[in-house]
């Protein structure tokens, strides 16, 4: 659907599964909390909208396609939806129509899905081409992920590089530490070793 960027929050690991190829199409990225997150959205270049895709009074079916530029759509917990605090970092909100008395909500994945084909059609976004029953997909090297770095990424790598070298810095020191921890007791057992030589008759 063109989603240029994953934001997640919170603690905890992130697990993924299904198509496990599609993982290193899309860049994902993490905050302890929302509001680091809302910020580094309200930060970028032109702004990005929030809106949430939540069944409420306030909310705009999602057909009308209510958007007004970039846009960052949250997504809430299957059971309870957004809550509260989420629903009032909120820009907009939008809800998805249904049609029928089987299910009292979608889940997080299928409401996904469709919000973000309804926001490619409202920005006029070009279909991919297809061949036969699929469509074409074109993988990125890592070698054009590593020469093509925008300057979010630039500065994200250069972190991970200053980290690398800290933790290589920290483990000389130590090795040099236990290192002469080892020649002060080799010094220690010559040094008693004399000691008792004198001692003999």
């Amino acid at each position: 659907f063109g989603v240029k960027e994953v934001i997640l929050y919170g603690g905890g690991k992130v697990a993924t599964f299904g198509s496990h190829m599609s993982r290193h199409a899309i860049k994902v990225k993490k905050f302890p909390k929302l509001e680091d997150a809302v910020a580094y959205l309200k930060a970028r270049p032109g702004g990005c909208s929030i809106c949430g895709v939540e069944i409420d009074p306030k909310a705009q079916p999602v057909h009308t396609h209510p958007f007004s530029g970039s846009t960052c759509f949250m997504l809430g917990n299957e059971g309870q939806g957004l809550e509260e605090y989420q629903l009032k970092r909120c820009d907009q909100l939008v809800y998805i129509s249904q049609y029928g008395e089987g299910t009292a909500s979608l889940n997080v994945c299928v409401a996904g899905s469709i919000v973000l084909h309804h926001f490619g059609l409202w920005a006029g976004k070009t279909e991919s081409k297809r061949e036969g029953q699929k469509f074409v997909v074109v993988q990125e090297s890592g070698r054009d992920r590593y020469l093509n770095r925008t300057a979010e990424e630039e500065a994200e790598f250069e972190e991970r590089r200053a980290q690398r070298r800290e933790k290589r810095e920290a483990a000389a020191a130590a090795a040099a530490v236990a290192a002469a921890d080892g020649d002060a007791t080799v010094q220690e057992g010559a040094a008693e070793t004399e000691g008792a030589q004198i001692e003999e008759p």
